[in-house]
């Protein structure tokens, strides 16, 4: 099996990371609108989605360090079987325990899901090419995932439009489609997602049910050790709750502005592709952004950003200037993403950067669950406007958290100036290194014992294969 290039590692990300999520873009409009067409109530939704996030809690960081112990590539093929089964379960269920059960499988799904992929692609270019700038496939993957959702949501449409399919709802043909779509996804999978592993069989089971609480317990120790690490999941816990504001009080506050549900509903479909479109959008200009400014200092901007489009939504007084705000508040965030978990990265080798993804990933669903409970509460009692504002401060205060990461970026360049390493001007991650062992990094995650690698231009340590999991050619969506 030969080695593939930084080129077709990124490719095959990008096409994987579409595949991922088009069947999402499918679901997403008509899922709870299913629900209801199914006889639940409101209340008996929103049990049924708790399940789905009692789940994640629960899995996030086992299957985090599952997949750094046994592979990347076995534990997303599982997780694609099961959206698979929950997908098509969605098909029939018709009773308040079976869509339960679909969203307890959701939850299973996402928690294998979180992480593998990003993490295979990450450590499978820096194999091919320790200077590597991943950052910029990052960046081409959140465009990639924004057209995916956008492609989906307008498919969607298309299908309800078509009408009812023999004794088949119109509502439930999307959800037929994106089971179609999610074998498609895992056939690309077992292509393309190609992984080479020390020990293979029951041994490599057996090996890696033995591993994974020890990567959980190495991710946990990496985020007590680094200053860095620990205000980048920090940043995470404010995002998860401010989040809250353009995804459950904006539809809420759009039926004010015009007065009439079914009409901002109407609106909110157009609204939710153009915003899709914008984050894909923003995710594009990742690369400027690292060469204008720096890693830190753009996702820091970008905070800020985020936060001033949220006041935009709260204080508008029309649907135009809503619609305006929520859009541009998808562009900031699609460009975000990337920004963030780029330098999450950098702060870990290989063999826990899933584990280490999924504790970044685990700390939003908590968050975002108290900022729809408090930003509701203030909603009800001061209105909806007020509870918008309430959350933008949040996501704007979370900017100074990225000060550590940008100050530890600052010290590597400098380091590497004084030891005589040419200074190649700004690199992508702000220089921020998994290789500098300090209160504010974290030394290269390999084997006791296994000496710091060198920096490479970028920041990033290039350390041998001994010091990464051993990979050669997945893809990651």
């Amino acid at each position: 099996m030969n080695p593939l290039s930084v080129r077709q590692v990124r490719r095959r990300y990008l096409v994987l990371h579409g595949l991922r999520w088009l069947p999402v873009g499918l679901l997403i409009p008509v899922t709870i609108l299913l629900m209801q067409e199914r006889g639940l109530t409101l209340t008996q939704i929103g049990l049924a989605i708790a399940a789905q996030g009692v789940v994640v809690l629960a899995l996030e960081l086992p299957t985090g360090g599952f997949a750094d112990a046994l592979g990347r590539k076995p534990v997303l093929v599982v997780a694609s079987l099961v959206g698979l089964v929950s997908t098509g379960l969605l098909v029939v269920a018709d009773s308040f325990a079976l869509l339960v059960a679909v969203w307890a499988l959701q939850g299973v799904f996402r928690a294998l899901d979180s992480g593998p992929l990003e993490s295979w692609y990450v450590d499978t270019t820096l194999a091919a090419d320790p200077d590597a700038r991943y950052e910029n496939g990052l960046g081409q993957g959140g465009t990639v995932l924004g057209l995916a959702m956008a492609a989906g949501a307008l498919l969607s449409g298309a299908l309800v439009a078509l009408g009812p399919i023999g004794p088949l709802s119109a509502l439930t043909g999307p959800v037929i489609a994106a089971v179609g779509l999610q074998v498609v996804y895992l056939v690309a999978l077992l292509a393309l997602l190609t992984e080479r592993r020390a020990v293979t069989g029951p041994a490599a089971l057996r090996a890696s049910v033995r591993e994974a609480p020890r990567m959980v317990g190495e991710a946990f120790g990496l985020l007590r050790r680094s200053r860095v690490l620990l205000a980048l999941v920090a940043v995470e816990l404010f995002w998860g709750f401010g989040m809250a504001t353009f995804e459950g009080l904006l539809p809420i506050r759009l039926a004010e502005v015009v007065a009439d549900a079914d009409r901002a509903a109407t609106l909110l479909g157009p609204a939710s592709t153009a915003a899709w479109l914008a984050s894909a959008g923003g995710a594009a200009l990742t690369p400027l952004l690292i060469r204008r400014l720096g890693a830190a200092p753009g996702a820091a901007l970008l905070r800020i950003l985020q936060g001033i489009t949220v006041v935009g939504m709260a204080l508008f007084a029309g649907p135009t200037g809503v619609l305006i705000a929520f859009v541009a508040c998808y562009a900031v965030h699609g460009a975000s993403n990337p920004l963030h978990m780029g330098l999450l990265h950098r702060q870990v080798a290989g063999p826990y950067r899933t584990s280490l993804i999924s504790l970044n990933s685990m700390v939003a669903m908590p968050a975002g669950a108290l900022g729809g409970v408090v930003l509701g509460y203030i909603g009800d009692r001061a209105g909806v406007s007020t509870a918008m504002l309430v959350g933008a401060v949040v996501l704007a205060v979370a900017a100074p958290l990225y000060l550590p990461a940008w100050r530890a970026g600052r010290q590597s360049a400098d380091d590497g100036r004084d030891a005589g390493v040419p200074d190649t001007g700004p690199s992508p991650g702000d220089g921020e290194s998994a290789a500098r062992p300090s209160g504010d990094s974290v030394p290269a995650a390999g084997p006791p014992g296994v000496p710091v690698a060198r920096l490479a231009g970028d920041g990033e340590p290039a350390a041998g294969q001994a010091q990464r999991t051993e990979v050669s050619g997945k893809a990651a969506v």
